[in-house]
């Protein structure tokens, strides 16, 4: 079979099993929490009040006496099938939350992923070839100021700015409040989406402009740009037919491995901005003691992040076939 076949096929396993592992993890902190599903789903004032007949009623409907092996089975067939449970906290199918916040979480960190790459690349690019200079020292003293930065007080100093002092934008929301969902049009949408994604942008745009500087280094420094230098080639030429062409691929593949960034970073934009996404509905899950939607996210979010990390390994793997000969061993 083709090495490459095998190296995609052996990745793809190891992400499915990272994944069964994940959910393994997940249901069983939730199983050793003390987090009791009779007392969440009931109340402590009902449950307190129940004969003891109706508290083991519940508790075998609850599957509190069943062993958690058995209880981890059931639950990953019937999440294998859709049926995730039903939230406390929505009073609603676990699978329907998360597909509703699943659309706006994709649509903040989308926008924020492609700006933040696009940012990123570029900043990366003009420091590379303009080493030592100016505009490298500007690059470098922003990235490394903003990655020693927490994502939430990046978030709160823009809230209080742009959208307390100065006014600019709305304090948060992915809607204007109080108004008919009818009437909401689309550039209501995205006017409420313009600071959270510059929030979560700004916050990935470092990592990737200093890797694509490291990189435009590595490639500016070869002897086949040197070669061009000295056949007389314009630095943009070089920078047109040399170097961009050699960093455009690494940067895809990077950028796809900032995927996990950009979630965990859109989980604490989202409770800042009060945005009704996925991270803000793993938050109110995890205080509310929402066991069933708690697990359902924890899951589903591992499914998108071992996704973006699988796309950026798979694309390693074929740019560079050392990637692939290591991975087997050398052969």
């Amino acid at each position: 079979m083709n090495r490459t076949v095998v190296f995609i096929l052996k990745s793809i396993a190891k992400a499915v099993s990272l994944m069964i592992g994940v959910s393994i993890l997940a249901f069983t902190l939730v199983t050793v929490s003390p987090l009791d599903p009779v007392r969440m789903n009931v109340g402590n004032t009902a449950y307190n009040s129940m004969s003891p007949e109706k508290k083991a009623e519940l508790a075998s409907y609850w599957g509190v006496d069943t062993p958690p092996v058995e209880r981890y089975l059931h639950w990953a067939k019937e999440f294998l099938h859709g049926n995730m449970g039903i939230s406390l906290k929505y009073n609603r199918a676990v699978s329907e939350i998360i597909r509703q916040k699943f659309l706006n979480s994709m649509v903040l960190m989308l926008l924020a992923w492609l700006l933040s790459g696009v940012l990123g690349f570029c900043m990366g690019v003009l420091a590379g070839a303009r080493r030592g200079g100016l505009i490298d020292k500007l690059v470098q003293g922003y990235s490394i100021v903003l990655a020693s930065m927490p994502t939430f007080w990046i978030a709160l100093v823009f809230l209080m700015l742009f959208a307390v002092k100065l006014q600019w934008f709305p304090f948060g929301m992915s809607v204007p409040i109080g108004m008919d969902p009818a009437d909401v049009t689309i550039f209501d949408s995205l006017r409420h989406l313009i600071l959270p994604t510059i929030t979560l942008s700004v916050v990935g745009v470092a990592n990737i402009a200093l890797h694509t500087r490291e990189k435009m280094i590595d490639i500016m420094e070869s002897d086949y740009v040197l070669y061009a230098r000295a056949r007389g080639d314009s630095e943009w030429e070089i920078i047109r037919r040399h170097a961009l062409r050699n960093i455009l691929i690494p940067a895809i593949t990077l950028q796809f491995a900032s995927i996990s960034e950009i979630f965990g970073g859109s989980v604490l934009v989202e409770q800042v901005f009060s945005y009704p996404g996925l991270g803000q509905a793993a938050v109110t899950a995890g205080l509310g003691g929402d066991v069933a939607l708690l697990l359902g996210i924890s899951v589903i979010t591992a499914v998108f992040v071992f996704g973006g990390n699988l796309i950026a390994n798979i694309l390693y793997g074929v740019i560079d076939p050392r990637i692939r000969r290591g991975q087997n061993g050398g052969k």
